[in-house]
């Protein structure tokens, strides 16, 4: 039978204190329930799935299975998503460990592991369409809220262990912001805490399935959180489900050497007989093929047993020491802010470090070389690079046209002070079309309109002065 109320309930009083280690057949690093009493934290059992004989019922998240949109994830995952829920899984073992056991340092449920395998199937270096990376899949902007540092060299969104961090502490100021309700956080997460801030005033309900009936949250929000309770129900339950099977990759492992700012990482892996690409996997957050610049050097994670070969003299390399390719200055004068912006060098204060120090603004003259970041003999093309040559999203350029007619509109159009008429936007209008409609001068209309205009693009049912 399900739970009365929407959602699920907390697990019943009164059993014996749960076994250390998690059930056979479960993904590593969730949370091992098998009795509630003595947990240290409030349990759930799952109701209403009584039938599956699931060896494990209990998490320290809520589950239900008795909403439908829950059944449909675990349906898809079964049947269509099976491929990609055994890569998640074969990941899980490397990975749901190390996140589970900094979860539960932080205070936080470990089942929280998956709402990472939502995100992301504990993939380091997943990235978004809304440009979100990690396994806990940040924004630039959340991840540097909450503590981790986004340069041209380094992207710790992609370091499981400071991304974890950071998602607890995020985590943590939701949970504690929406009323204790992991439902509630969970979608805040993933739609943003003011988005659910006014799902709940509009719906008078902090019921998350309540607001999930409505359609003011997105649907991939409302999909979100029943996602999440269907990877924990067949995460934490693999032989009920046939995937008793599954291979989990190699427990992490690694030892960790502090190496100098600006060391060449190629190099020191080969010195160590180490494969380059293996240095990668350990450290998915460093973008490049050398350190972080500067004088406190880097805390490197390289294979176990590895370390005293990586550690070298422990002296900073002078950056004209690195093989950086050259290139020669072709115009009749360019600063390094021109050669950053021309290879796609987003900060141009990394061309001025390459280059020992020069100034940013220091002009070059037909012919002299300057230091490029990338390793001599590889292509710029390098999957290295790829962040160089990523495409804004559609939206992102449609908005960058949408700020640039205003600016031109600014400029150029006459703006209407006593207005005589008015046009209601419909759905599909564009300014250009209703431009069209009402014949008047696209630029006059945007400099009309501008209590309107200079915070969004237009929307069905906008009032606009015509004329």
């Amino acid at each position: 039978p399900a739970a009365a109320a929407p959602g699920p309930s907390p697990a019943p009083p009164g059993r014996v204190p749960a076994a250390a280690e998690p059930p056979p057949g479960a993904v590593r690093g969730a949370a091992a329930i098998r009795e509630p009493t003595g947990h240290g934290r409030k349990t759930y059992y799952l109701y209403g799935a009584e039938h599956l004989d699931l060896a494990n019922r209990y998490f320290d998240i809520p589950v239900a299975y008795n909403q439908p949109a829950v059944r449909r994830w675990i349906d898809y995952f079964l049947g269509r998503g099976r491929p990609s829920l055994v890569r998640y899984l074969g990941r899980s073992g490397r990975y749901a460990p190390v996140l589970g056991d900094i979860l539960e340092e932080e205070g936080l449920p470990r089942d929280l592991v998956f709402l990472a395998m939502a995100e992301s199937g504990f993939h380091n270096k997943a990235k978004s369409w809304a440009r979100a990376v990690g396994p806990w899949q940040f924004m630039s902007y959340t991840g540097r809220k909450f503590g981790l540092h986004i340069d041209w060299y380094v992207d710790e969104r992609r370091d499981p262990f400071k991304a974890t961090r950071a998602a607890a502490s995020y985590l943590r100021e939701l949970h504690e912001e929406f009323g204790g309700s992991w439902e509630l956080a969970a979608a805040a997460y993933n739609a943003g805490e003011g988005k659910v801030r006014r799902a709940i005033r509009r719906h008078g309900t902090e019921n998350f399935w309540r607001i999930a009936k409505g359609s003011y949250l997105k649907r991939e929000t409302r999909n979100y959180v029943p996602k999440i309770m269907a990877l924990a129900i067949i995460g934490k339950n693999l032989a009920s489900f046939g995937l008793a099977d599954t291979e989990f990759h190699e427990t992490l492992d690694f030892d960790v050497v502090g190496v100098p700012g600006g060391a060449d990482l190629v190099a020191l892996s080969e010195g160590a007989g180490v494969p380059f690409a293996e240095v990668q996997r350990l450290n998915p957050e460093l973008l490049r093929w050398f350190t972080p610049p500067g004088d406190g050097g880097y805390e490197l994670r390289v294979p176990k047993g590895t370390a005293p070969a990586f550690a070298g003299d422990g002296r900073r390399p002078a950056s004209s020491s690195l093989p950086f390719q050259r290139y020669a200055v072709r115009g009749r004068r360019a600063s390094l802010r021109d050669i950053a912006r021309k290879f796609r060098i987003k900060d141009p204060k990394v061309l001025a470090w390459a280059n020992g120090g020069a100034s940013v603004d220091k002009g070059y003259s037909r012919g002299e070389t300057v230091l490029l970041p990338f390793r001599r003999g590889q292509s710029r093309r390098d999957a290295m690079y790829a962040d160089l040559y990523e495409r804004p999203r559609r939206s992102v350029l449609r908005r960058r046209r949408y700020r640039r007619q205003v600016r031109i509109a600014l400029r150029r159009g006459k703006r209407i002070t006593t207005p005589s008429k008015y046009y209601v936007v419909k759905s599909g209008d564009s300014l250009w079309s209703v431009a069209r409609k009402t014949g008047q001068s696209m630029y006059t209309i945007i400099a009309s309109n501008m209590d309107i205009i200079r915070h969004r693009m237009i929307r069905s049912g906008d009032k606009l002065v015509v004329w």
